[in-house]
């Protein structure tokens, strides 16, 4: 199944190669200093987008260009201290500032606006957080020691810790729904769920990625399914996205068992925030729910066997952090399918980093 709006995946992966060459040249072209003070300070980069996504400054631009200092009253700013942000930023690509002194949104400026399609301010305002921050300054103990690095420095689990912080978890929220935006569309371009008449999406949250298969797939219906507090929030966007009437919600815990009577079982970043043994808990659940035959669909990071960048090598570090959790490699995969009762059939790239991690119960 394909749709106009992504180009064919082909595409995707060449204009990856790409990239890598370019990046490659562009780092045996310079010192390699130079070129390893240009990563090092990235970290600033990232803090000053991070700093502009809580000022929502695209938001205050959203009407059209401004000067400093209504666009420093707008967002609650020091002038000059605003005005020397804009100045890095715009080096970097993110806003412009027209020959007036007027400062306007460009492409990139565009993705910190809020109600952007392609929102990524969630995720900016995530990344840079002061907790988030605090989280990745342990990355050493856990290379080290091999060890969950969050629970240690909290007192307790992360998805804990996010429920006891309701302004961070927030936030996280926000950034899933961030990542779930920009995965929605490839996933649901690069298979084709017609054949399924009831697909339970498995820790689907708010059920955006369920909204998408069932947008793309007018004959299904969905059973939502996760934590009661977690699919409170879940009608309001059902509603919006038009397939409320053809979605069960559930609430529940996989970790306890998993609805049965689903032709195809979802999982969208799911079984990456599990070390081994949970994550067959899981699976071995959405097991015992099926009868032979039915399909399991995993979206994930599935770590390459190249050695280019992929932004699943760095999530993979995320998760480590946070749970003892990884991303995993298409073997690895293959492992915990056959260990939970699934035969992997094959793995289904999308234009995006995300993949789907395709099975059937046995």
């Amino acid at each position: 199944m394909t749709t106009s709006k992504v180009p064919p995946v082909r595409v995707a992966r060449a204009v990856e190669r790409f990239r890598h060459v370019l990046d490659r040249l562009h780092q045996r072209s310079a010192p390699p200093a130079a070129v390893m003070m240009d990563k090092i300070l990235g970290a600033w980069v990232a803090q000053g987008i991070t700093v502009a996504a809580d000022l929502k400054v695209a938001d205050a631009l959203a009407d059209g260009p401004l000067p400093i200092g209504e666009l420093a009253r707008r967002v609650g700013a020091d002038p000059d201290a605003l005005s020397r942000l804009m100045r890095a930023l715009i080096g970097e690509g993110v806003f412009t500032q027209r020959g007036d002194g007027r400062y306007a949104l460009n492409a990139l400026g565009t993705t910190l606006r809020t109600d952007a399609p392609m929102s990524v301010a969630g995720l900016a305002r995530m990344v840079g957080h002061p907790a988030h921050r605090e989280h990745w300054s342990e990355l050493l103990d856990a290379i080290r020691t091999g060890e969950a690095t969050m629970p240690k420095l909290r007192g307790m689990p992360g998805f804990e810790y996010l429920a006891e912080n309701p302004e961070l978890g927030e936030i996280f929220n926000d950034a899933m729904t961030n990542l779930s935006e920009a995965a929605v569309v490839p996933l649901t371009a690069a298979y084709d769920f017609s054949p399924y008449g009831t697909i339970v999406d498995v820790g689907g949250g708010h059920g955006r990625f369920l909204a998408a298969i069932l947008a793309a797939t007018p004959s299904a219906r969905g059973v939502l399914y996760d934590l009661p507090q977690v699919v409170e929030g879940a009608p309001e966007l059902l509603r919006r996205h038009g397939v409320a009437d053809r979605v069960e919600i559930v609430g529940g815990s996989f970790f306890d068992d998993v609805p049965s009577g689903g032709n195809a079982y979802v999982a969208k970043n799911v079984i990456h925030d599990w070390p081994d043994d949970q994550a067959l808990t899981i699976l071995r659940n959405i097991r015992a729910a099926v009868n032979p035959g039915v399909h399991l669909l995993l979206a994930e990071f599935v770590i390459p066997e190249n050695p280019r960048q992929f932004i699943g090598n760095w999530t993979d570090l995320e998760m480590l952090m946070a749970t003892a959790a990884r991303e995993r490699t298409e073997a690895e995969y293959r492992k915990l399918f056959e260990q939970a009762g699934f035969r992997l059939s094959r793995v289904v790239p999308t234009v995006a980093p995300i993949s789907l991690v395709a099975g059937e119960a046995v």
